[in-house]
């Protein structure tokens, strides 16, 4: 049975005094939810602080972002052992945005995974088409561009502590969002790659998040999906009762 899993992308939101407020608020909000796994990904500055406060909780901690050299001249990069050593547990790859305005390729995001695994970290991995790509019928095709690409050379052992998280481009920051059905019929085609690429019973084990104007008002109708496993959460995650409320979603149709 896979577990529900709510991971919240802070972005560039949030100094390190308001991200220690949210959390001190979402704590409180979240505290008696046992069946869901619950992540919060803030700015990497912030990362230290919310490890500290959140130890004891049931929320764990990510980064957003990393360099897959384990170190260098590189001028404003994080290593996944810096990542480590500050406490997280996770990390996001190949999130569109970083695509889109860093020029982070699928060769990029797969040599960042090797890194984060080869250090302990749990990558969760953005996959997803823009609107144009959909609308020209494209998106099985991107999809299983970015997949194929991000775990090339990535064993069966390797995979298995990866994440997925099904990001329609179009979806992300524009109030638009994939409706169940749209969203379902990619994550199943999303498990079936990696059945190909690996084994069934590794596809039935994979969390495929879905992302994409995710908020309250909409997060049951898509976690009730058979092959959604929980959300990656964007601005409705700094708001400690919204995302709550996502969190409370997944919790009942875990129950």
């Amino acid at each position: 049975m896979r577990q529900k899993t709510i991971a919240g992308n802070w972005k560039m939101y949030k100094t390190i005094p308001e991200a220690g407020q949210l959390i001190t608020e979402l704590k409180k909000k979240v505290a008696s939810v046992d069946n869901v796994h619950i992540i919060v990904c803030p700015p990497s500055l912030a990362v230290p602080e919310v490890v500290r406060m959140v130890q004891g909780s049931n929320i764990a901690v990510g980064a957003q972002n990393l360099h897959w050299e384990r170190e260098g001249a590189f001028t404003g990069e994080l290593s996944a052992q810096m990542i480590k050593s500050a406490g997280a547990e996770y990390v996001i790859i190949g999130h569109s945005e970083r695509r889109q305005y860093f020029g982070e390729t699928d060769r990029s995001v797969n040599l960042k995974i090797k890194a984060a695994l080869a250090e302990g970290l749990r990558p969760i991995v953005c996959v997803g088409e823009t609107l144009e790509q959909r609308e020209n019928n494209q998106t099985e095709k991107i999809v299983k561009e970015q997949i194929q690409g991000a775990f090339e050379e990535i064993s069966e052992k390797e995979f298995s502590p990866i994440i997925i998280a099904y990001e329609p481009v179009w979806a992300i920051g524009t109030g638009k969002t994939a409706t169940p059905d749209q969203a379902q019929e990619v994550h199943t085609f999303i498990r079936a790659l990696i059945a190909e690429l690996y084994s069934h019973k590794t596809a039935e084990q994979t969390i495929i998040q879905y992302g994409g104007s995710v908020k309250p008002e909409n997060a049951a109708d898509l976690m009730r999906q058979a092959d959604i496993d929980g959300a990656l959460v964007g601005g409705a995650c700094l708001n400690a009762g919204s995302f709550a409320a996502i969190i409370t979603s997944a919790e009942k149709q875990a129950d």
